[in-house]
Order: structure tokens, then C-alpha cells, then sequence
């Protein structure tokens, strides 16, 4: 029986793409995907469901409010789950201004199509928001806001439309805010692809700063299972930590993928630091695991050797994901 029909926005990049794909193997839900289809769009993630009556993909853009309206009316739409957005610190300190359209203004432009039409609407939001901890501390539901950079800065800006939109006209939200993914397809930007790509390069593996910086790693997979828990049993208006407790710098990160790769410590440069580069982020996810029952069900390291071996099968792919990026 067919339970929801859902718009996921930007579910051709990495951790929308996974969802799909989990959700229609794991309910009878039918999914609309909304991508833009910018640099890190992936449609070849999705090309196995091409022709299923229960997948349709739409290009465009969540700031077009009018295609955004006639997807939802056309399809009956009583979920939307936003994953939509820039999301690379790096570029946002260059350039904060497509942060800016798409965080916020696309976010907005969603919640208002959302409460004309009744949908329920959970929003993909990030750790990051919650600022930079020091050697101890730990984040949890309750804690300030304090983003650092652009990118963070414009997802806080997204939670708090979405927490007011819920407050004030009583659309039903949920927001959830997961630590650092990883996994099969992430684009090479990010820190555990990049990491593998230079080594298979057989170019230096280039590391901010001191590398001292810490991040807790959840596999793409474990994120997608804690969104089901959020959409089949989260409370109205609630925010949901996701996290996995694997702490590790980012050091200790380069140093695995060059020993599964049988290479040497001293492929690792040391780079200039990010401006702003936060220091760690850690979060409590027990709200999750005690309310909605889930938990993480993959470890670390050997989740990262099969990501690792996963590269080293599809050069082709991330071959080519380089080439687009490098063309902005």
C-alpha cells in the first residue's frame, strides 16, 4: 500500500540519490525527484530506475515556485523531504551567493508550495550549524546556533524558516541535522573522496592545517536509515540529531586510506587552513535512538575500506566528476 508520495529535492547528489534508491527498494512509496542538476548532480546514480511507475525525475530548480506547485498538485504529493542544496564550505567562502538562493530563498519558496498544499515537510539540515567544539563537548537539540562559515550559515538561516514556519502557521516539520557522510558516489570535493582520488592519482594528499581537525563519520547509508525513522515515527516540529560516534581527525582519516592502499605517511602535504576552519563537531544523536528506535549499523573503518575499494572500481566516475567541477 502505497503510504506516501514524496518530492525529494536534490535527489540526484550524493546522500538524495542513496535515499531514493533505499526508499523505493524498502516501501511501496512513490518518489518525484526534483534536481537542478548542477555540477554534482549524478542521474546516472539513478539510471536503474528509469521507466518504474513509482520514480519521476524532474529538472529543475526549488526557487521556481510554479514547477514546484504543479509537481505537488500533479502528483499528489503529502511529503517533501529536502535535500537540496549548496553544501561545499570551501566554495562558500569564495562565494556565498548561490548559498544564499538556494539554502534560503529555495528553502522558503518550498515551505510556502508545502503549506498551501498540507504536505508534511522534513528538512536535511547539517551539524555544522551548531558551530565548532573544543576537545570536549557534544551537541545536542537544545544547543545555540552558532554557524561559522557561509554554508553554515545558510542552513541555520533554512532551520530557522522551517522551525517558524512550523510555530507560526503549524505546518507539520521536521529537521534533522546529521555529522560528516561518507560513502559509494560522493563527489570527489569532499574530504574522504578527495583523500582517495589523490592517492590513486599518486598525488600528495593535501590536508588543512595541522590535520588535528575532528569530524564523526556516518556511512550514507546509516543517514538514509535515520530518515525513515524520522518520517515513519518522528514528532511534529521535532529536531533529530544523527550521529555515530566514530570521532576522528582528519589525519587519522588519510593515514587509513593510504595504508589500505599500501602507501607511505609521507604522501601527506599540509596545506594552508581553511579561513574559519572549525575545530570539531561531535553530536548526541540519543534522541534519535531512544524515541525512533534507530541506530547505526555500520563501523567505521571497514565501511571506509569498502569505499575505498568502490573508488578504485569506478575511476571512470570520478574521473569525470572531477572534469565538471573543475570547468565552474
Amino acid at each position: 500500500m502505497i503510504k506516501h508520495t514524496i518530492l525529494v529535492t536534490g535527489g540526484a547528489g550524493f546522500i538524495g540519490h542513496h535515499f531514493i534508491k533505499h526508499r523505493l527498494r524498502e516501501t511501496e512509496d512513490r518518489i518525484v525527484n526534483l534536481d537542478a542538476l548542477t555540477y554534482a548532480g549524478d542521474l546516472e546514480a539513478l539510471k536503474e530506475l528509469e521507466g518504474s511507475p513509482r520514480y519521476t525525475f524532474a529538472k529543475g530548480d526549488v526557487n521556481n515556485r510554479e514547477l514546484v506547485d504543479e509537481l505537488i498538485r500533479q502528483h499528489n504529493i503529502n511529503l517533501i523531504v529536502h535535500f537540496a542544496a549548496e553544501s561545499h564550505v570551501d566554495r562558500s567562502i569564495t562565494s556565498a551567493s548561490s548559498f544564499i538562493q538556494t539554502n534560503i530563498a529555495g528553502t522558503q519558496v518550498l515551505l510556502d508550495v508545502a503549506r498551501e498544499h498540507g504536505a508534511r515537510f522534513i528538512h536535511i539540515s547539517t551539524d555544522e550549524v551548531y558551530g565548532s567544539l573544543g576537545e570536549t563537548g557534544i551537541f545536542t537539540e537544545e544547543s545555540f546556533l552558532a554557524p561559522r562559515s557561509p554554508y553554515a550559515a545558510s542552513k541555520a538561516s533554512s532551520d530557522c524558516l522551517v522551525l517558524a514556519c512550523h510555530h507560526t502557521f503549524g505546518l507539520p516539520v521536521n529537521i534533522t541535522r546529521c555529522t560528516n557522510n561518507f560513502g559509494p558516489r560522493q563527489f570527489p570535493e569532499k574530504f574522504i573522496p578527495k583523500m582517495i582520488i589523490q592517492a590513486l592519482e599518486g598525488t600528495p594528499l593535501t590536508v588543512y592545517g595541522n590535520g588535528e581537525n575532528v569530524r564523526d563519520w556516518i556511512h550514507v547509508y546509516d543517514h538514509c536509515t535515520a530518515i525513515d525513522a524520522v518520517i515513519e515515527k518522528g514528532i511534529d516540529g521535532e529536531v533529530y540529531n544523527i550521529g555515530s560516534s566514530n570521532e576522528r581527525k582528519n589525519l587519522d582519516v588519510a593515514r587509513i586510506i593510504l595504508e589500505e592502499l599500501g602507501l607511505d605517511e609521507s604522501r601527506i602535504t599540509h596545506v594552508t587552513d581553511r579561513p574559519g576552519h572549525d575545530y570539531r563537531y561531535a553530536l548526541n544523536s540519543g534522541k534519535i535512538r531512544n524515541e525512533l528506535g534507530w541506530a547505526p549499523r555500520f563501523e567505521f573503518e571497514p565501511a571506509l575500506k569498502k569505499t575505498i575499494d568502490w573508488y578504485k572500481v569506478y575511476r571512470p566516475w570520478w574521473e569525470r566528476m572531477l572534469k565538471r567541477g573543475k570547468e565552474l
